[in-house]
């Protein structure tokens, strides 16, 4: 049930809280760029959060009427409602929009077609989106994943250390992606690799992050956590309004 999946996310959340503080050595400054928070767009239809299957489907209709006009594939802007639905229903006080998910997903890989990948209609990306490897090189993050099997696409091993990749329509890193993955699509798998999943895991993340995202701070705070750059906050803030105005950029 989704009830459940949110809950695990909310426990896990909060029994990792005090080490993600540790790691985060930033602090959001003043300046907040303007027109934050994005729109809401249009209003998802209430549906049956809970539903057996895929929940996501209840908004085929609604998606696939707005999906040619956004340039977003349908199954994707499924899944981008749902789990703000989702969101909406188990933890209002977030009042996280589908329009922001859809500007992360635009921007983190054109909403699962980068590179010629396509998103199944249950919601699998295929082939596998992997990010850059995060070695610290070329200006890019050092990020460890020692944990992980040397086969995971999402890391490389150089020597005695495992690099991660980001992974995913919604571009998560191997940890986080172990820390917040949820099942959205009740296939009992949970998979970074599926949009589903991976839009739902995002909103989690994010009301996680940034509290309350209908306040320019709070939003602001969530984007930040995802990506720390005010540049990537700003670029997904312009899709997202796009979108809520019925038109990509």
């Amino acid at each position: 049930m989704t009830r459940v999946r949110w809950l695990r996310a909310v426990a896990v959340i909060g029994a990792t809280a005090l080490l993600l503080a540790a790691s985060c050595s930033w602090q959001l400054g003043q300046f907040i760029p303007d027109g934050v928070p994005p729109p809401a767009g249009d209003v998802v239809p209430q549906i049956d959060t809970h539903a057996r299957g895929r929940p996501a489907d209840q908004l085929h209709e609604w998606a696939a009427e707005r999906a040619p006009r956004l340039g977003i594939p349908a199954t994707a802007l499924e899944a981008y409602a749902y789990a703000a639905r989702v969101a909406d229903v188990e933890n209002p006080g977030c009042h996280l929009k589908w329009t922001t998910l859809a500007g992360i997903g635009q921007v983190e890989s054109h909403h699962g077609t980068y590179r010629g990948a396509r998103v199944a209609t249950n919601g699998d990306v295929a082939p596998p989106i992997r990010g850059v490897l995060l070695d610290g090189s070329g200006g890019n993050l050092q990020i460890l994943d020692q944990d992980s099997v040397s086969h995971d696409p999402a890391v490389e091993n150089k020597g005695d250390q495992s690099f991660a990749r980001a992974m995913g329509p919604m571009q998560f890193i191997p940890e986080t992606w172990r820390l917040y993955g949820v099942d959205a699509n009740n296939d009992g798998k949970i998979s970074a690799d599926n949009i589903d999943d991976a839009a739902l895991s995002a909103a989690g993340y994010l009301c996680w992050s940034g509290k309350d995202l209908q306040t320019p701070r709070g939003w602001m705070e969530a984007l930040r956590a995802y990506n720390h750059s005010d540049a990537y906050a700003r670029t997904v803030r312009d899709w997202a309004t796009a979108y809520a105005a019925g038109h990509p950029l």
